[in-house]
């Protein structure tokens, strides 16, 4: 080596102290994982060189791919050793001192979170190699990056620092070495070895040894038939490859032959991977050529919007020296990536009709990702609309487009829907009163898409889509389930004089005033006039800067409510104090019932003061 440098020592990031304080404790029950987790990175680098001597022959290994285990039971000593990409100085502290460079905010959101039930929070956050600590009090990762001269020494005791240094490593690769807890020396024999590698590894592609014992199938578990593999070698493979804890919700394991082969085995995670809506939107699948790792690209292979799928995609009529750049404009993968997510939605349309309960809870967790397609996929957009499920009024259940059109009351000629940031919220809006009294169901739709693919699709099966907080209720021509009683209809007073009192002291605060068809409990309600921007919309917009002012509103008077009657009363005496009040007080009480502020706040209190001084006083 040409100079010497001194051992260098860094504070972890905040968030790996957290963390390691967490596994140190052993808070896991299954701390075995730990051996899974090092074999899959050790695995990981073995792909990542295979596929760098694709175009840089100097990088070709001098020998086989392999992953060598060593043990020490006396000393307490175990390492996990391979022979693939290796890492540098920059490389170690970008990816042993941190943790994943997308989603540490959610991650430290919920590993803070008053929620003593985690037991999938290292896999769920992508941060495997930390697991080491479940049962080691120190670990040493020798490694040298291949194509490379320098051998570098990183060192921890999981305390909240580690040491870099240089050091020897005669060849390019990465050894991984733990020094047991007395507790955990049990990890260091080779009957528990090789459990646990037949347990959670068995179908790493690279042979795993331990002496001149190999311990795993080494062989690709995509390459065999679907009705040779059990369920629990599926789960432990998606474990094992996607570095997760949980069970997969459903497995889609699919051999295509004809003009284009390619093999795909997918799986649908039974919990939110932690970077789902991050802003890049990147999905997990890994493509393989002739089972040779290429690449886990973000577009190419999987749509954005089926981002929440893990597994492989090994296609043999790929060239295997293909560049991740030519990916971008392959026709060959555009076809495969039509053909898998044709597959993936039939499938999950099977799940859907066999197993609601279960699709309930698929949508539960992946239902906003999968509307993304309403928008970005026109070819598909009429697929994904059958998929997707809404909470309706008047229920805690999901329903179909399909059964709820099934549903529709005789004169009913649109499909309603309400959009707000809180379906529990939207179910007690005012706007659903006159809904709910004609049995009228109510879609209510607090997804951030939702707003955006109804720009894009306007009808389903022939009805339109409407807003109940835009235009006319149009509910005069819907039969109610059971006639009411002329007898039982509460007295609707004549609002004339009342809206001409209301409008002049309003002004342009509001763009008219009417009464209102669908308002039976509440005094008043805002809405968005025909032609104007829905008011969900708007307020959207608003937040992210793309829209400065908004459209006045309608203000709807409830001709049945006694406030309003007495109100009418009132006015047909002309205007007076209260009065003037009162139609800032019924503005701002609408506004307040949306989840906004009073236009003027210590204005509305003074008015409210007033009207109970005069209410307590007289």
């Amino acid at each position: 080596m040409s100079e010497t440098v001194e051992k260098e020592t860094f504070s972890f990031q905040t968030e790996v102290g957290q963390l390691l304080e967490i596994v140190a404790g052993s808070l896991y029950s299954n701390r075995e994982v730990f051996l899974r987790e090092l074999i899959s990175n050790a695995s990981d680098a073995c792909d990542k060189l295979r596929y760098a001597a694709l175009t840089d022959a100097g990088l070709a290994p001098s020998q086989e791919f392999a992953i060598t285990l060593e043990n020490d039971a006396k000393k307490k000593v175990l390492s996990i050793s391979d022979n693939g990409i290796g890492m540098n100085h920059a490389d170690l502290l970008e990816t042993l001192g941190t943790i994943a460079r997308s989603g540490t905010n959610a991650f430290v959101k919920a590993l803070t979170a008053d929620d003593k039930d985690k037991p999938g929070l290292i896999g769920q956050f992508g941060v495997g190699f930390y697991s080491a600590f479940m049962v080691a009090s120190q670990v040493d990762v020798l490694t040298r990056k291949a194509g490379e001269a320098e051998a570098w020494l990183w060192s921890s005791d999981g305390k909240g620092e580690f040491s870099i240094e240089l050091a020897e490593r005669a060849a390019n690769g990465t050894t991984v070495t733990l020094h047991l807890k007395k507790d955990a020396k049990k990890f260091a024999e080779k009957a528990r070895i090789g459990h646990i590698i037949k347990t959670y590894s068995e179908h790493v592609s690279f042979p795993i040894k331990l002496g001149e014992n190999t311990l795993n199938a080494a062989e690709a578990l995509w390459t065999r038939p679907a009705k040779d593999i059990s369920e629990d070698q599926y789960a432990e493979f998606y474990r094992q490859s996607s570095h997760a804890f949980d069970a997969p919700w459903h497995v889609m394991h699919n051999r295509v032959e004809g003009k284009l082969n390619h093999t795909s085995l997918l799986f649908v995670p039974s919990t939110q991977p932690f970077d789902l809506f991050e802003p890049e939107r990147k999905n997990h699948v890994k493509l393989y050529v002739n089972r040779v790792f290429i690449t886990e690209i973000t577009k190419d292979l999987i749509p954005a919007y089926l981002r929440f799928l893990r597994g492989v995609v090994d296609s043999q009529d790929l060239s295997l020296n293909i560049s991740r750049e030519m990916l971008q404009t392959d026709p060959q993968l555009a076809k495969i990536k039509t053909s898998i997510t044709k597959k993936v939605l039939s499938e999950l349309k099977k799940k859907a009709n066999k197993a609601p309960d279960e699709y309930a809870t698929f949508w539960g967790n992946f239902g906003t990702v999968l509307k993304e397609g309403l928008v970005e996929d026109v070819a598909l957009r009429d697929r994904i609309l059958e998929l997707c499920r809404f909470a309706f009024s008047g229920s805690g259940d999901l329903t179909s487009l399909t059964d709820y059109v099934s549903r529709m009351k005789e004169g009913q000629e649109a499909i309603f829907y309400i959009a707000g940031e809180d379906a529990a919220k939207l179910a007690q809006s005012p706007h659903l009163e006159g809904f709910k009294a004609k049995g009228v169901e109510v879609l209510l739709l607090s997804d951030h898409v939702d707003e955006f693919w109804l720009q894009h699709i306007t009808e389903f099966d022939g009805k339109p889509f409407k807003s109940i907080t835009r235009g006319a209720a149009d509910l005069d021509e819907i039969k109610a389930e059971q006639a009411e009683a002329e007898e039982d209809k509460p007295e609707e007073a004549d609002l004339s004089s009342l809206i001409d009192a209301i409008k002049a002291e309003l002004g342009d605060a509001v763009k008219d005033v009417r009464p209102s068809k669908r308002l039976t409990d509440s005094p008043v309600c805002l809405i968005a006039d025909d032609g104007d921007m829905d008011v969900n919309l708007e307020r959207l917009l608003k937040r992210h800067g793309q829209l400065q002012q908004g459209a006045p509103r309608v203000l709807e008077l409830n001709p049945s409510h006694r406030i309003i009657v007495k109100l009418a009363e009132r006015a047909k005496d002309g205007n007076d104090d209260l009065l003037e009040n009162a139609a800032h007080l019924l503005l701002d009480q609408a506004r307040i019932v949306e989840g906004e502020a009073p236009a003027d706040p210590p204005e509305f209190a003074r008015r409210l003061a007033n009207v109970l001084e005069k209410a307590f006083v007289t």
